[in-house]
């Protein structure tokens, strides 16, 4: 059951359309499968053989740990997504995790060495490693980008509208997001203290901008959000 699984995640993802058949059951048997539920670790950087990791369904964060201990959300993982360690060298320097946000998740992944020699062999995977993975770099640094420039109450508003046109449901001028994450990761995202982020989002309420809750986060007007 689980192989047949596999070759379907697999398949359906757009990084490995240009595999054959042939060439997806042999990945197949390189690559482990996973099942987490909420609040489950994942990896830790510093500690676990190097692997790449795909997600096929729910949502993890990865959080980044400085020397002192303080942690930040480096980034939120989605459907599709790819995260480890995806520049296919090994930072001994880097300290983060991954935690499952949603309550069903399920991963594939290859070891490092694995997934090299997997991309070795076939240039046009190769290709599009190389493309998918620097478009996520590219969004990543245009979110550094942001928290420089930007003042805490436009940081919020840029993500709220970035969720939610990934991840929300656009009914009329509405858009609903499923929420699955606390007020202290959106602050850890945006990078504020908590209690600025519980004011931001309050004064967004109060103001008719949004609706908010622990389940769902409603842009009532995306035209002059």
């Amino acid at each position: 059951m689980y192989e047949d699984l596999k070759y379907w995640y697999l398949r359906d993802h757009k990084l490995f359309r240009t595999l054959s058949f042939g060439q997806i059951k042999q990945l197949c048997i390189i690559m482990g499968f996973k099942k987490a539920q909420k609040g489950e670790i994942i990896y830790f950087s510093a500690s676990d053989v190097p692997r790449i990791f795909l997600l096929k369904k729910g949502n993890i964060k990865i959080v980044a740990v400085d020397e002192d201990g303080n942690e930040t959300i480096k980034d939120i993982i989605q459907k599709g997504d790819l995260f480890g360690e995806l520049t296919l060298e090994v930072d001994s320097q880097a300290n983060e995790y991954a935690k499952v946000l949603s309550d069903d998740v399920a991963i594939c992944s290859f070891l490092l060495s694995d997934f090299e020699d997997v991309l070795l062999k076939n240039p046009s995977l190769a290709l599009s490693y190389t493309k998918f993975v620097g478009l996520k770099m590219k969004r990543i640094k245009n979110s550094y980008s942001n928290l420089i420039s930007k003042d805490s109450k436009t940081r919020l508003s840029l993500f709220l509208k970035a969720w939610g046109e990934t991840e929300g449901i656009r009914t009329e001028n509405k858009i609903v997001i499923e929420n699955y994450l606390t007020q202290n990761d959106i602050a850890q995202i945006i990078c504020t203290s908590r209690q600025t982020a519980t004011q931001l989002l309050n004064e967004m309420v109060a103001n008719g901008i949004i609706g908010y809750n622990r389940k769902e986060i409603i842009i009532n007007d995306v035209c002059s959000f």
